[in-house]
């Protein structure tokens, strides 16, 4: 280039020279563009994917939205952590934190244990004697934690007296008490619904052998749809409940919003959202139950009296669900002055990311073009730009090619233009 040139050299000039100087840098080069538009854009980001599937998903619109990769990934867009809603991003950090460390072991000990006054090592009594023995050798009060020698009655210890009663250790230890069955409470609940999840998960195979039984089998009943859409119904609900009761945890609890609500408001805001809760718990638990019933070998009559359950509790729970995510953002979350986003509840499920077919032709510009899967409604908010190699990108799945476009994006000049980038996954690994 000339000395003083004003000749803008964009990204196809340099990819056209790039790949006819130094073809073994081309791959580089596209990745390094590729990072420099997925860091700049909060509109695409990565699929956290393990290991790596290679995508990057790109959504329109709001990034508080959950969605679900072409490789099967399903993630919060805004924090790349597994979907979570009805809990915000906020939420879900706090309570995975909760969950790794070793907080409620501490408030156990805390609860449950006394110090020993010469080793300070936890020593939790197992009999009804006040006179405690550390393996340390030294006796101690568990009254009043203070040393004392080993001769003793059943009710009093020689030359050892312990009447002064100490407001603060008391109130501190009632108060770790309290917030270790609180936690306790919510985390078994939690975890009973994650497990019923992973179990109702592995009923699919079973449902799908007794779908083929029932077919096979002369009856006049053939389509047997309400049961595959009854269990998406079911997984879609039971991962909803399971989450409600981390976001119930920190929205009720002091941890987040302790000067938010009154202890009146946040009394009453509970009672609205644990009757809510119940009832979709109540009719999930039903649905399921349904579910697992043997229908395979039900009579017709009895067969229509089942779908007749499945079909109507799946509108009941669809309902409720819709029912508590008002709830949530329109009378727990909006009133605050503390600004919380949740991912907004879909009947139909996360947001599918469609393929996004790419070709590269260094000598001209087109238009985008894309193909959506048949479910369309579903993948409009979200699609995936998939890596291929070679200087021609395309995927395997569209019948429309995208020619080399340039996305209008400003830079700190007001102006620039940004390719539309990826790479094979197996570069994207080695990022």
């Amino acid at each position: 280039m000339a000395p003083k040139c004003n000749a803008i050299c964009d990204e196809a000039v340099i990819r056209k020279l790039v790949i006819a100087r130094r073809p073994d840098l081309a791959e580089r080069f596209e990745r390094f563009l590729l990072e420099s538009y997925i860091e700049d854009n909060d509109t695409v980001k990565w699929c956290p994917s393990i290991p790596h599937c290679g995508n990057a998903i790109r959504v329109k619109g709001d990034i508080y939205c959950e969605v679900e990769c072409t490789c099967g990934c399903q993630f919060c867009f805004n924090c790349s952590l597994q979907a979570h809603s009805p809990c915000s991003c906020m939420m879900w950090e706090l309570w995975l934190k909760k969950c790794r460390d070793e907080s409620e072991s501490v408030n156990w000990i805390t609860v449950n244990t006394k110090p020993c006054p010469k080793c300070h090592k936890p020593v939790e009594k197992n009999g009804g004697c006040n006179l405690v023995a550390c393996i340390c050798g030294q006796a101690f009060c568990w009254l009043c934690g203070g040393a004392t020698g080993r001769d003793h009655t059943w009710s009093t210890i020689s030359g050892h007296s312990c009447g002064r009663f100490t407001d603060d250790q008391t109130k501190k230890t009632e108060q770790a008490r309290r917030d270790l069955y609180r936690y306790m409470h919510y985390h078994n609940r939690y975890k009973a619904h994650t497990d019923s999840l992973k179990q109702e998960a592995k009923l699919k195979n079973d449902i799908q052998g007794k779908i083929s039984i029932s077919e096979n089998k002369e009856s006049k009943i053939k389509d047997y749809s309400w049961v595959i859409n009854g269990l998406n119904r079911l997984f879609r609900s039971r991962r909803v409940l399971s989450y409600s009761y981390p976001f119930a945890f920190y929205m009720f609890g002091g941890e987040i919003f302790k000067d938010e609500m009154t202890p009146g408001e946040r009394e009453l805001k509970q009672n609205l959202f644990e009757d809510q809760q119940q009832q979709l718990e109540f009719n999930v638990e039903r649905l399921s139950g349904f579910l697992e019933k043997d229908f395979q070998n039900f009579t017709d009559d009895e067969v229509i009296d089942t779908m007749k359950h499945v079909i109507n509790l799946s509108n009941v729970v669809d309902r409720l669900c819709k029912q508590m995510y008002q709830c949530i953002e329109n009378d727990l979350l909006y009133p605050l002055r503390t600004p919380h986003n949740i991912a907004p509840y879909k009947s139909k499920g996360l947001d599918r990311a469609s393929e996004l077919d790419i070709s590269w032709d260094s000598t001209e510009q087109s238009s985008q073009s894309t193909k959506r899967s048949q479910d369309e409604h579903r993948s409009q908010h979200a699609s995936t730009i998939l890596g291929k190699r070679g200087p021609e990108l395309h995927g395997s799945s569209s019948d429309n090619r995208l020619r080399p476009h340039k996305r209008d994006r400003p830079d700190a000049n007001g102006g620039g233009t940004l390719f539309d980038l990826n790479v094979p996954a197996e570069v994207a690994d080695k990022i």
